[in-house]
């Protein structure tokens, strides 16, 4: 009985890291490769819309800019460690997501949405009104233009690593990194054209009031938007097997675009009441509600490729079954695990080893590699008793 159940929880190890495509190297520089060409074409005009619309005022206005990238470059330190903390399923290649983050702030900023916004604004101006373009205008256009927009990178990173984005997990992950891209660039937008609508006056103080209430509606915006709307478009696409669900991935969508109106056109839905006041966290709630709601449902294919990963462990004492049960579960299992030990501090250490283990393994291809034996014995020592 012991003979077949190892070589049965190789295979599902193995086919695991098949279907996940953990381990795999990511490389940017593709000549061959269509969706590189489209990636350089986009991120490059975008920087030369950045530097026409920066460019003839920038060093007059270079207290503003430079306070402004200051400040969000700050501001994404949190941001990183947040979501380096949600990538933890055997974690993506920091290039990929760097590559997503850029092109969120430059070419989905500055390639598609700016001039793409402007004129559709001018369209429901001319269609409804000035007073109809106020009110409804921003929230029945950046949803349209600005998620899409952040969504061509996802489908061009598809096209870059094949491997390596698979899940709606993966979607979920990289559509977070391409949104805080294009919220740091256009919080940093939003900076210079304060500092011009002032006429230069008080231009730190101006970046200071800017970064104060774009950083905190932040947490409720572009990142969350872009995590939830890539992570339907997984679903829709259907890139693992038994993942696709077109009706859930659709829904995904459009509930990250009723988000993204919704926020845009709080003035027109509170109608300028009492309501405006509470509005916001209202909102702020339901969103975080479903994001995490998104998130419990897309890492479950990520759940059980890490399972399956490191299940073979149980037989060399690595793991047991509760701590298999907290690296591969929900955060009540870990939860569980930290009262089972009586030691959060030691839980912490055994789940990250855990990880780092998985990494191992799947950057290995399940061989016996001198990084597999270092992680496996340094989660051995740290289950040794003291």
């Amino acid at each position: 009985m012991t003979d077949t159940a190892v070589p049965e929880g190789k295979a599902a190890q193995l086919s695991a890291i098949e279907e996940s495509g953990w381990g795999q190297p990511f490389r940017f520089l593709q000549p061959h490769n269509l969706a590189f060409w489209v990636y350089v074409l986009g991120v490059g005009g975008g920087a030369l819309t950045m530097l026409r619309y920066f460019g003839p005022r920038a060093s007059f206005y270079s207290p503003a800019l430079a306070g402004g990238i200051l400040l969000f470059a700050l501001y994404l330190v949190p941001w990183l460690l947040l979501l380096r903390h949600h990538n933890r399923f055997t974690a993506q290649p920091a290039g990929l997501l760097a590559t997503g983050f850029v092109w969120g702030g430059v070419a989905a900023t500055f390639w598609i949405a700016l001039p793409a916004n402007q004129a559709l604004l001018e369209i429901w101006a001319k269609a409804g009104g000035s007073s109809f373009g106020a009110d409804w205008g921003a929230g029945l256009t950046a949803p349209i233009n600005e998620e899409w927009g952040k969504a061509l990178g996802l489908v061009l990173l598809i096209g870059l690593a094949p491997r390596l984005v698979r899940s709606a997990y993966d979607g979920f992950i990289i559509g977070a990194y391409i949104g805080l891209g294009f919220q740091v660039f256009e919080d940093v937008l939003y900076v210079y054209n304060g500092a011009t609508q002032l006429y230069g006056v008080d231009q730190l103080g101006s970046s200071l009031r800017v970064f104060l209430v774009r950083g905190a509606a932040g947490i409720v915006s572009h990142a969350l938007f872009s995590a939830i709307f890539c992570a339907g478009l997984m679903w829709v696409l259907g890139r693992t097997r038994g993942e696709r669900n077109v009706v859930r991935g659709v829904l995904t969508m459009l509930m990250a675009m009723l988000f993204h109106f919704a926020w845009d056109d709080m003035a027109g839905l509170s109608g300028g009441g009492v309501a405006a006041a509470g509005l916001p966290f209202v909102i702020a709630a339901i969103e975080l509600t479903a994001l995490f709601y998104v998130l419990r449902h897309a890492a479950r294919q990520e759940r059980v490729w890490t399972r399956a990963l490191l299940a073979p462990e149980l037989a060399t004492g690595a793991l047991d079954p509760a701590l298999l049960d907290a690296v591969s579960g929900l955060r009540r299992d870990r939860k569980a695990y930290r009262k089972h030990l009586h030691s959060r501090r030691k839980a912490r250490h055994l789940l990250e080893a855990a990880t780092d283990l998985s990494r191992e393994l799947a950057q290995a291809h399940g061989a016996e590699t001198p990084g597999v034996t270092h992680a496996r014995s340094e989660l051995l020592r740290l289950r040794s008793p003291a």
